[in-house]
């Protein structure tokens, strides 16, 4: 044997081994002539084989005292198998043995692991046993949780969150005037969108069931079940974020059903969609991300796969709504609502990535960003064709009484109502080609030194180089749509009207932060410009009817002509006037002042005419006196037709 000791290898330390080294020992021990060195491995073997029996005797123990565990356990569990009701339902402590003696279980299960047993058939038994009791609690766990999740739903009650809902309070621009002749609303109020970061955490379960959530998820998790618990989670949770949409009233629907909407029900669904996003983001993403937080938050990144895998389809469905108005066709009266969406989701881009910051949540960033992207393509080209409207918009007859035309005050209401969205445009036009007039008309460059003289200061931002664009293709077409008329005098009616109301709405509006003062003051000078061409065309063919020829007296003037001439100017003013009462100047102040302009040229060309020829002509050959005349131009341009030979006509 020599000097080395003599040691069993442990595949070999079985009972038949040992009954034979002990037979070899004692055989050697019997004799009388045994060196030093036998004599040593001979006790060393000895010892050997003695703690390997002990060691065996407790392992055989052990197994014994795990099998009467696992069978009372397996009485425990069993009883809940037949059983209909559910064990958090039948109290704490019910609840806190099942977890016990699941918690029992898995370690006994464990212990048979790093047992070495000898792998007959009885303990190969033993081992499965366990892990057949452990699986059977497990998915009993795992109903449980899942019956507790649905059980301690709270209510979601979206009119108690401070996000105001505007769909019913805010007119809609699109749905009350158009390009065409349609009646025309002049207040247009934005839906009001909130863009203070608010976050409002509410109890998505009841917060007294979170400790046994996070217990029964522990469990399974150590218990490598973690897959079970979080698919489990995954479902009831997905199942409860669909219920959400429903409340908010976002159904599903594809994008093909989404293109074939009418834009009246279109409009109504992205007016809740703008809604939806920011409670559905910040109010129910951020409470839900909580609840994973507070249930497998000690879990490592259990949570956020959990989260993310549980909110991702209610997120895809509402960015395909948004993807779907994108690629719509891109009618002006849409530019509002994809505005009011494109600024919904660019606030809340940081929530969102925020709540979707790790791996699992990537595609739903990706596809948040891809969404923001075309929204803000679809509202710039929106705005382009807004711009070709405008241009291309043909009306076939005059405007009734040379008022102000729809077309005006729809544009000019249109872009009023852009300056809520200033920050947005200036960011949407900021990469526009440079094809169109911004550059070749005048009243797209920046005003000169002496142009430039008043407190406002001129904007060359993206949006005020566009907007005044816009009112130069609008007064070309203004201009085209005044040549309808017959009447020179009624197409500077027209343009009058039509240019002073762009200027009062600029003055009075944002939009004088925009375009600036030189562009109101070139306009202003515009329709004065108008009112004097109106005066000049109006009545000087009227008013030449008193003037005197030449240095000629009274005395020399015949009677019969004096006769014609006072006839042939009364039938011309009655001419006038029973056309002109049919005329409108809707700016009560703009009327007061052309009739004041015209009275002093006309009555001052009367009076003056009356008091050289008076002594000349019978009273009865002079119709009006001044003052009538005075009064009757009183009841020009207010619309309504008028005649002097009715009676009635005051």
């Amino acid at each position: 044997m020599g000097d080395c000791g003599f040691v069993i290898p442990e595949s070999e330390r079985d009972e038949d081994l040992i009954a034979a080294a002990k037979h070899i020992a004692t055989a050697l021990g019997s004799k009388k002539n045994l060196t030093d060195d036998a004599k040593k491995i001979l006790a060393d073997l000895s010892a050997q084989l003695s703690s390997i029996t002990t060691v065996n005797e407790n392992k055989v123990e052990a197994a014994s005292e795990i099998e009467e565990r696992l069978n009372v356990i397996e009485e425990k569990i069993m009883s809940w198998e037949t059983d209909q009701s559910m064990i958090w339902d039948s109290g704490l402590d019910e609840a806190t043995q099942y977890l016990n003696a699941t918690e029992e279980a898995r370690q006994l299960a464990e212990r048979l692991e790093t047992l070495s047993l000898n792998k007959d058939d009885g303990e190969k038994e033993l081992l499965r046993r366990a892990h057949d009791i452990l699986q059977m609690a497990m998915a009993r766990l795992e109903e449980e949780f899942k019956h507790i999740l649905v059980q301690s739903r709270q209510p979601f009650e979206p009119e108690h969150v401070s996000f105001r809902s505007s769909e019913e309070d805010a007119t809609d621009l699109g749905s009350v005037i158009s390009l065409g002749d349609d009646s025309v609303e002049e207040s247009v109020n934005r839906d009001s969108i909130s863009r203070a970061s608010e976050e409002f955490i509410i109890d998505l379960v009841n917060p007294e069931v979170i400790s046994d959530l996070r217990n029964i998820a522990n469990l399974m998790l150590i218990s490598g079940y973690g897959h079970e618990c979080s698919q489990a989670y995954i479902s009831v949770r997905r199942d409860a974020l669909d219920e959400c949409l429903f409340i908010l009233e976002m159904e599903k629907l594809s994008i093909e059903d989404v293109l074939k909407l009418e834009w009246g029900s279109l409009n109504s669904r992205i007016k809740r969609w703008v809604r939806a996003m920011k409670i559905f983001v910040r109010v129910y993403l951020a409470s839900e991300k909580w609840l994973t937080e507070q249930i497998f938050g000690e879990l490592g990144t259990v949570n956020l796969v959990c989260f993310s895998e549980a909110s991702k389809a209610s997120m895809l469905q509402l960015l395909n709504f948004g993807e779907a108005i994108s690629i719509d066709p891109h009618k002006p009266e849409k530019l509002f609502p994809i505005l009011d969406m494109y600024e919904v989701l660019a606030d809340l881009l940081p929530d969102i990535d925020s709540l979707y910051s790790d791996e699992s949540g990537f595609c739903v960033r990706t596809d948040c960003c891809e969404v923001l992207r075309r929204l803000g393509d679809s509202a710039k080209a929106a705005f382009l064709e807004f711009e070709n409207a405008i241009a291309t918009s043909v009306s076939p007859n005059p405007f009734a009484g040379g008022g102000i035309h729809h077309l005006t005050r729809y544009v000019m209401n249109y872009i009023n109502t852009l300056t809520d969205y200033r920050e947005t445009l200036n960011l949407l036009l900021m990469d526009r080609d440079g094809e169109d007039p911004i550059t070749s008309s005048p009243d797209t460059s920046p005003p000169t030194e002496e142009e430039n003289t008043s407190g406002i200061t001129y904007n060359a931002s993206p949006m005020a180089l566009h907007f005044r664009s816009v009112t130069s293709i609008l007064e070309c077409n203004l201009d085209e749509k005044a040549k309808l008329y017959r009447d020179p005098s009624l197409q500077h009616i027209f343009l009058m009207n039509n240019i002073h109301y762009m200027a009062q709405k600029v003055k009075n509006s944002e939009l004088r932060h925009i375009v600036g003062d030189d562009w109101i003051r070139k306009r202003n000078w515009k329709f004065q410009q108008h009112a004097m061409n109106y005066v000049r065309a109006t009545w000087s063919s009227v008013l030449s009817l008193l003037k005197d020829e030449g240095n000629s007296s009274s005395d020399s003037v015949p009677k019969t002509l004096l006769k014609e001439r006072f006839r042939s100017f009364y039938l011309a003013f009655e001419e006038v006037y029973r056309t002109q009462t049919a005329w409108i100047i809707p700016d009560a102040e703009l009327r007061e002042d052309l009739r004041i302009s015209t009275s002093l040229k006309v009555i001052q060309a009367y009076r003056t005419f009356v008091g050289r020829h008076t002594n000349h002509i019978s009273d009865k050959h002079i119709k009006y006196s001044a003052d009538d005349l005075q009064n009757y131009l009183l009841d020009l341009f207010e619309g309504s037709q008028k005649s002097l030979h009715n009676p009635h006509r005051r």
